[in-house]
């Protein structure tokens, strides 16, 4: 199984106060998850981007295209995900 993929969905257009309109991350918190090694802070990370993205609201789109992703990549989505779904 792959590692968890990162939540990014390819949209990367910073409009809603710095977060990203496709998946709610800062450019921070991007680049934090590309130094995520362990499999177990990845999925955690994911989690948190979850929770946010209920926090701020419309992200319907981001939990399919993000399915998808995992789908391609042969990985696990994180329990938040697959909750979501």
């Amino acid at each position: 199984m792959a590692k968890t993929p990162s939540p990014c969905i390819d949209v990367c257009k910073f409009k809603r106060d710095g977060h990203c309109i496709g998946c709610s991350m800062t450019k921070v918190q991007k680049s934090m998850f590309k130094e995520l090694k362990k499999d177990k802070h990845r999925e955690a990370f994911v989690e948190m981007v979850v929770a946010q993205q209920t926090m701020m609201g419309r992200y319907t789109h981001w939990v399919p295209k993000y399915l998808r992703k995992c789908l391609k990549k042969k990985a696990k989505p994180a329990q938040a995900v697959r909750d979501a779904a």
